[in-house]
């Protein structure tokens, strides 16, 4: 197999591949990759450990050890066994090189889509039998592209078995994002009892957290217990964070007796949700044209009803020292406050006095006017542009920000309702367009300058979501955001493994009651695109601690280990379980695919070949699934 790629994407699939499935992997790479991104790498390490010696100090000054912190390595060790190519540009003479025209599968995972499209067309061309798995962030772009490579392939071949959409789950083109496939698992992070969901084609699955049930009482398992959370769990700062594997780890698709004797640890299970919303439900103040009550600032309305109040109570005072028509008692008390010349000679003490009131009154109205006409007029004029913080906000959550991940992760808070403030500080940022038509608030600053987080009601927020591209900014924020709220939720993207280990550490060690977490990108993407150049249909990824659960489906042809067997015999506890059985029929005049997923399945069910199923696997549990590696060195 051979991986493309110019990022830490690249990287972590290699790695997975190699490790997990026990293939022969050559990853070619930019020549930059060897004399740039290391020193680049290091002195990011470097600044960011100097952020973290300084909670070390706190921590030990606490402890009384002096401030002599410890932290795991922060270099990790490089992948090994497989062949790397540094090349200038990609060519057909690099793909000769690397073996593309004898490749089961190549993974193009450069951040840049056109260079990934360019040469996924040069791959199709040379190899018309590879399975090609691109990552783009265009998805709508994605979709014509893959039918267009799956054309060429069926022409190509001759065979029409090109393994399109619709026909099969070995598709020879997989177009995935590394930012739809973690948005999910890093918006669910940020929200405290809020599901990890997995997303596709209609399919929405949400992964649960349930506490231990207590005395007496019986836990609900949903459509499937799906893990057995660490046994540390009940601890606040949690084990969810870059920790929890070993003894007393997550347990993977336990059987039901170790779920029925696992006391005092909480589950993860599995429930379906239907979406029959809009995708970007539309807020309050949302449309062309603002609501009324987004025209005028909350005391400017309170200045108008209260003239308002004043006019009746004048016209109702006329009317009952004149005793003339309320209609005309009202219209000559307009006329006092416009100053329209009608004195009110020889009519009565209270008539005049009634006027000079209404005169002042009107005096006073006109700067209320002015005001409102001006602030319409501004929140027509701004109604495209970026909006500040309401006054009053707390509960939402700050999204630092708004790169490819968070662009995804602001529309993921956006369709499951939660109240979003964004910073960014880069004016032109790709995620400034969907925040505005979102009409999300956004904070355009530095976000490690003083003043930017208070602007976005950091000390009111649930939780503060740092996923911009830096992790020196992530963490500087984290840091600047526990001395405001000790007890905030914090969610930080990391790259490096060892780094956010010991980041987690320091920080549950300095805030033992607050909630942490740290996520990777690339940890949460690698999985999937390594089961597309499988040869699966992977439906998701859902994290459970620092481990991966992924969601997959195929038919049950060829899998010795699940054709003819019964639910119950099908189902491996911590490697594999059948969720859903797809009755899913294909209109032939219309080439419409309608799908259909039956939960229930009873245990005595007998799989057939012809069945195409929903499972849940562990990465390891899917590869030996698949027989691509040896029993013995498959784990859980």
């Amino acid at each position: 197999m051979v991986v493309c790629g110019d990022d830490a994407l690249a990287h972590r699939l290699a790695v997975e591949l190699r490790s997990v499935y026990g293939e022969q992997i050559t990853l070619v790479v930019p020549l930059s990759e060897a004399t740039a991104r290391q020193p680049v790498v290091g002195r990011a390490r470097a600044a960011s450990a100097a952020l973290l010696d300084r909670v070390n100090a706190a921590v030990g000054r606490a402890n009384g050890n002096g401030g002599n912190g410890t932290t795991a390595p922060l270099t990790p060790e490089p992948p090994r066994g497989e062949r790397v190519l540094e090349v200038a540009e990609l060519t057909e003479a690099v793909f000769a090189e690397a073996g593309v025209e004898r490749a089961t599968a190549l993974a193009l995972v450069y951040d840049d889509d056109e260079t990934n499209i360019r040469a996924a067309l040069t791959a199709r061309r040379l190899n018309p039998r590879i399975r090609l798995v691109i990552r783009l962030y265009n998805r709508r772009l994605g979709q014509h592209i893959e039918e267009l490579l799956d054309q060429a392939a069926a022409l190509a071949t001759g065979d029409g078995t090109s393994g399109g959409p619709g026909t099969g789950f070995d598709a020879s083109t997989t177009v995935l994002s590394d930012a739809d496939t973690a948005a999910p698992a890093l918006a669910a992070t940020a929200l405290a009892g809020t599901s990890k969901v997995v997303q596709t084609d209609g399919l929405l699955l949400r992964a649960v957290e349930r506490p231990p049930p207590g005395p007496g009482q019986v836990a609900d398992p949903g459509l499937a217990t799906l893990a057995l959370l660490s046994a540390t769990s009940s601890d606040p700062a949690g084990a969810d964070g870059s920790e929890g594997m070993g003894e007393h780890g997550p347990r993977l698709l336990p059987d039901a007796a170790a779920v029925a004797s696992a006391t005092g640890r909480g589950t993860v299970v599995l429930e379906q949700v239907s979406y029959a919303g809009p995708q970007l439900p539309g807020g309050r103040g949302g449309g062309v044209v603002p609501a009324f009550s987004s025209l005028f600032s909350r005391r400017l309305r309170w200045s108008l009803a209260g003239m308002v109040a004043c006019v009746v109570a004048l016209a109702v005072s006329l009317w009952l020292v004149t005793k003339i028509h309320p209609l005309t008692a009202f219209y000559l008390t307009l006329l006092d406050l416009f100053a329209i010349d009608d004195p009110a000679i020889g009519a009565s003490l209270g008539r005049q006095i009634l006027q000079l009131l209404s005169g002042l009154v009107g005096l006073l109205m006109l700067p209320v006017l002015l005001a409102a006409v001006l602030e319409a007029l501004g929140t027509f004029r701004t109604a495209s542009a970026l909006r500040k913080p309401p006054r009053g906000l707390g509960g939402h959550v700050v999204l630092l920000g708004l790169g490819k991940i968070g662009t995804r992760v602001l529309t993921r808070l956006r369709e499951l309702n939660i109240p979003v403030v964004c910073v960014e500080a880069d004016p032109e940022a790709r995620g400034l367009a969907v925040a505005r038509r979102l009409r999300v608030p956004v904070i355009l600053g530095d976000v490690t300058q003083e003043g930017v987080l208070e602007s976005a009601k950091i000390h009111r927020a649930h939780a503060l979501l740092a996923v911009t591209s830096s992790d020196t900014t992530n963490l500087e924020a984290v840091l600047y955001a526990r001395s405001v709220r000790p007890d905030l939720r914090v969610v930080l993207r990391l790259y490096d493994d060892d780094f956010a280990t010991a980041v987690y550490r320091t920080l549950r060690a300095a805030h033992p009651g607050a909630l942490t977490r740290s996520r990777s990108v690339s940890h949460l993407a690698a999985p999937a695109f390594a089961g597309a150049m499988m040869g699966r249909q992977i439906l998701g990824a859902i994290p459970v601690e620092r481990r991966v659960l992924l969601f997959a489906a195929m038919t049950v042809g060829g899998h010795p280990q699940l054709d003819g067997k019964t639910i119950a015999e099908a189902f491996r506890a911590g490697s594999w379980r059948v969720l859903a059985l797809d009755t899913a029929t294909r209109d032939a005049s219309e080439d419409v695919r309608r799908s259909g997923l039956v939960w229930d399945l009873p245990d005595t069910y007998v799989l057939r070949s012809s069945d195409r199923v929903v499972l849940a696997a562990t990465r390891r549990g899917l590869a030996e699934l698949l027989g691509r590696r040896p029993r013995d060195r498959a784990g859980a």
